[in-house]
This record gives structure tokens, C-alpha cells and sequence, in this order.
């Protein structure tokens, strides 16, 4: 527990002026909340940090905070520490209402990133110095398209123990993150003469939109309790699927839907692209296996170092049938397209183990961030309902009908950012829309993970 004391709040930028360091300090504290830079709810440096940053003596900083809880402006609890009071914020006058977004928020609960601060740099350096120092001279030359074979074969070998899919090296694709891959693949697809691709009602439109520039028509299918339900694929020539867990709904495809899909694409020479979205990421069941297992030849798997390493690395991998590889390849130009030592790196992080301490250690640690949400939802509030916990990096926050956007904007004030359920919804479903929040507990670093929590319980409905 030694130094606990600089892990406490926040980073904080101050400049005390005027007379003495006490009122200066006082008053540069009371400006920052007054104009709304630090946001109600938010949690202060401890006294001795605060001190240790500002070069002053630590009974000042205790003063100057002191001084403001009189006045209201802090609030100061046992075991909770220092915090901005709450408040209304009232907008100052011709400001837009949403001149805040422009700058960073003070909490970030929206879904699609992992905890970067887990990132295991010192295991990565050291898989790194292994790979450069084991790798031949030509791995450094232009690469196969199909990336390197080192990682092809690690990954192989992976999949088939962990995913349950159905590798072999040469079937591998190696591609510069999931968007990268989706579009390799639509412009194959547009290439086979293909023309529509089903997409589930909720998910990304960055998505649709890759699939609508490569000049197919993206068409949604319905969904209920069991997942998306494929009964009206027959005009579809290929869907694009989330089947281990559903985004951003958080439920699994129903057995007999996986079936039923599976069964669609035999029939009809359909394709089904498979985004295997955090799909190392179970806590309350057992892992659901990759539908690519049930037909190889019908099925693309396509996943991705973004969730269980990190996005900055832009590393992913698309296990492809026999005949769709190949013009895979052609489609992206010949060339590789994601660097040499990273993918060296992965091959080794993977065969030396390192990838599974990893993801077993995040695992635990994105459990507990779930756990210590749900609780404190359910202790604040009858009226907000979670979904979609077993498995993933975020939860389905359901609210009372005709809330999303209050509580949205309520959020936005309180210094928070999160999404509702409404951005994730294609424009032609035909499932009825449902008030909700999608929140994300992997992106907030371990020091703000405790006000993420507080801010967002200050936004919920009663």
C-alpha cells in the first residue's frame, strides 16, 4: 500500500494566483468548478498528491479544501475523499448546448475499448525482443498479403484450441483491424456479383456504411429474446452476424438460430461473415464456440487484437473458405498491410502463452468492474434495469420508456460520456424502438473507474 496516495483522483491542472498561496489556491479551485472544468461528482487529488504536484506544503492544499466544503462547493466523505459537489449546472448564456462535447469528457463510458492502462507492456517488450530476435533477415522484406506465417500458424493454432474454429494457416488472412477486413471482404463479395447483405436491427453504421461503399445494400433482420432471428435471409446473399454476443444487444444467437443460419447459407450458397466481437470475454457461462465450427466452407470468422490487446495495434485475422481467400487477397492489392514486428510480436505472444495469462487476468479484472456496476446501479435506482452481463466488455442499461435522451442529456453535463441504444439501431428495422443505455466498463483507467461509476448513478432516473 505504500504511496497509495498518488494513485488517488485525478490529474489536475491548476494555477494559484494572488496574495497567498492559500486564497490562490482557493480561488483557482472555486473557478474550476464554478466554470464547469471539473464536473459535479468528480474526485479530487488527495491533499498529499495535490501538494506533491503544486510543490506546497500539504496543509495548504487540506485548507483550501476545507474552505471550499464550507462554502459548498466540495464535498468531503470518510473513505470516499474529496469531490465536486453536486449541483445544476446552469449554461452559461449563448453558449451551444453541446459546446462541452468539443472537449474531453471527464468520464468515458461508451463501449468498443478495453482498459488501455492494462495493456501488459513489459510482457509485450519482452515477446518483441524474442520475436526480432529469432525472426530471419527476409521476414523484414515485403511481406505475403496474407500476412506473416508465423502469426498464421500461431493464430491457427489458437482458434482451434480456444474458439473452436476450424484453421489451417493458408486460410488465413491477416488485416489491419475488423473495418479493414469487412471491407476486403465486401469488395469480394461485390466482385462475386453479390448485391444485399443482412445486418442484425442494432449494431455499428460504420459498418453499413463500409458494406453500402462497396456497393451492396445492407437490409435488417428482426429481433427478439432468442437474437436475431433469420427467417427472412432468403433474400440476402450473405449477413453479417454476432453470434457469440450479440452488439450491442448482449445476448447469445439461440442454438436453434445458429442452426437455422448455418442451414440458410448450405441451401442457398449464401456467406456468413462472423464477428467474433470480444469473444474472450465469458464470465457466468461457458464460452460459446464460433459458428464458423459448424461449416467452414460457409462461414468467415473474423476477430481481433483490439479488445483483448488493444486497437492501437491494428492487428486482425480473417479465417476465409477455400475460394473466398484467394480473392480476399486480390482485393487487398498484393500487399501487406499491418507491420512486420507487430504481427512477429503476436505469433509469439500467442505460442509462449503470454496471450492467455493476459486475457485470463483482463478477464478477472473487467468481471469485477461488471460486478461493482450492476451493484451500484441496483443500489441507486428501481428504475434502470441491466442486461447483457455474462459475457463482453459492456452491459444494456434499460431505462423507463421516453428517458434515453434526458437522461443522455443529464449525462452530458454531469461530464459523461456514454451512448444510448438509439445510435446503434439501422435506420430500417422494424423492431421497436427501446429507451437504453449502452455503457462500456472497459475504457475508464483503474483511478476513475469509482467516479465513472458515481456519475453515472447521478444521471439514472429515480
Amino acid at each position: 500500500m505504500a504511496e497509495q496516495w498518488a494513485t488517488l483522483g485525478i490529474d489536475l491542472h491548476l494555477e494559484p494566483t494572488g496574495p497567498g498561496l492559500r486564497r490562490g489556491l482557493t480561488d483557482a479551485l472555486r473557478e474550476a468548478v464554478r466554470s464547469g472544468r471539473l464536473a459535479p461528482g468528480t474526485r479530487l487529488p488527495s491533499s498529499r498528491a495535490l501538494a506533491a504536484d503544486l510543490g506546497i506544503a500539504r496543509n495548504t492544499v487540506a485548507d483550501a479544501y476545507s474552505d471550499l466544503v464550507a462554502e459548498g462547493w466540495l464535498t468531503a466523505r470518510q473513505g470516499s475523499g474529496t469531490r465536486v459537489a453536486a449541483r445544476t449546472v446552469v449554461r452559461p448564456a449563448g453558449t451551444a448546448p453541446h459546446a462541452r462535447e468539443r472537449g474531453r469528457p471527464a468520464y468515458d463510458l461508451r463501449p468498443g475499448s478495453p482498459d488501455l492502462a492494462s495493456f501488459p507492456r513489459a510482457e509485450w517488450l519482452k515477446a518483441a525482443r524474442r520475436a526480432l530476435t529469432a525472426a530471419p533477415h527476409d521476414a523484414l522484406d515485403y511481406g505475403d498479403p496474407r500476412g506473416r506465417p508465423e502469426l498464421r500458424a500461431a493464430l491457427a493454432g489458437y482458434l482451434s484450441r480456444a474458439r473452436g474454429v476450424r484453421a489451417e494457416p493458408g486460410r488465413i488472412v491477416v488485416c489491419a483491424g475488423f473495418a479493414h477486413g469487412l471491407k476486403l471482404l465486401g469488395t469480394a463479395l461485390r466482385a462475386r456479383g453479390a448485391r444485399t447483405v443482412a445486418v442484425e436491427s442494432y449494431g455499428l453504421d460504420v459498418h453499413w456504411r463500409l458494406l453500402a461503399a462497396s456497393g451492396l445494400h445492407t437490409v435488417p433482420l428482426p429481433f427478439d429474446r432468442l437474437g436475431t432471428d433469420p427467417g427472412a435471409l432468403s433474400a440476402a446473399d450473405a449477413v453479417l452476424l454476432t453470434p457469440a454476443h450479440q452488439f450491442p444487444m448482449g445476448v447469445p444467437l439461440h442454438r436453434d438460430r445458429r442452426a437455422a443460419v448455418v442451414d440458410w447459407a448450405r441451401r442457398t450458397g449464401g456467406l456468413v461473415l462472423e464477428d467474433d466481437y470480444d469473444g474472450e470475454f465469458r464470465y457466468d457461462r461457458q464460452p460459446v464456440g464460433a459458428l464458423q465450427g459448424l461449416d467452414p466452407d460457409r462461414v468467415v470468422y473474423l476477430g481481433t487484437a483490439s479488445k483483448s490487446l488493444a486497437p492501437g495495434l491494428r492487428l486482425a485475422w480473417m479465417v476465409l473458405p477455400p475460394g473466398l481467400a484467394e480473392e480476399t487477397v486480390a482485393a487487398k492489392g498484393g500487399v501487406d498491410t499491418c507491420g512486420v514486428l507487430d504481427q512477429l510480436t503476436l505469433a509469439e505472444f500467442l505460442t509462449s502463452g503470454a496471450y492467455d495469462r493476459h486475457v485470463r487476468a483482463t478477464r478477472l479484472h473487467y468481471r469485477r468492474r461488471r460486478d461493482a456496476l450492476v451493484a451500484a446501479v441496483a443500489a441507486r435506482t428501481t428504475e434502470a434495469r441491466v442486461t447483457g452481463i455474462a459475457a463482453g466488455l459492456h452491459v444494456l442499461l434499460r431505462l423507463p420508456p421516453g428517458t434515453e435522451q434526458s437522461v443522455l442529456q443529464a449525462a452530458h453535463w454531469q461530464g459523461l460520456a456514454v451512448h444510448g441504444l438509439t445510435r446503434y439501431r439501422h435506420a430500417a428495422s422494424v423492431v421497436e424502438p427501446a429507451d437504453a443505455l449502452v455503457v462500456g466498463y472497459g475504457t475508464p483507467p483503474d483511478h476513475a473507474w469509482s467516479g465513472a461509476l458515481d456519475a453515472l448513478c447521478a444521471v439514472l432516473p429515480g
